[in-house]
């Protein structure tokens, strides 16, 4: 009877030490991992680089290429060097803010799910979202 008691309580034991194993956030490889998205529907692409140490994500950059491989940054969203169209601009750099606001609230809460979409700019999200996902692919122990 004694035996039979200690293996239930050794089993119940490992079964919650193995739980809270699964429960708890992953561990990464210390190192630099990137990661890419598809392109969408304009060619345009999402490119995340992860700064990984003791096991978690230590910095976060993401940019978005446009489909003639320039960045989009100040001038997305002008025409030839010109604001054509300002509300399109506006939007454009909505994009641009949000790309480094996905970067730095993933690499504060360590957990994608809990990343913000910024309303306007959906497709950075999803291309944030893919890029990072691949990078910790990359990453796992």
């Amino acid at each position: 009877m004694r035996k039979t008691a200690y293996t239930l309580v050794l089993i119940g034991v490992l079964g919650s030490v193995l739980g809270l194993a699964a429960c708890g956030k992953a561990a990464y490889r210390d190192g630099v991992y990137t990661g890419t998205s598809n392109p969408d529907d304009t060619g345009a692409y999402g490119e995340v680089s992860l700064t990984v140490a003791d096991g978690k994500v230590s910095r976060c950059r993401f940019v978005t290429w446009q489909k003639d491989g320039t960045i989009k940054g100040e001038d997305y969203g002008k025409v030839n060097g010109e604001i054509s169209n300002q509300d399109f601009y506006d939007k454009a750099q909505l994009a641009v803010r949000a790309m480094d606001q996905y970067a730095a609230q993933f690499a504060e809460v360590q957990d994608l799910k809990r990343v913000d979409a910024v309303s306007g700019a959906t497709n950075s999200y999803n291309q944030f979202i893919e890029a990072v996902e691949q990078a910790l692919e990359k990453a796992k122990d």
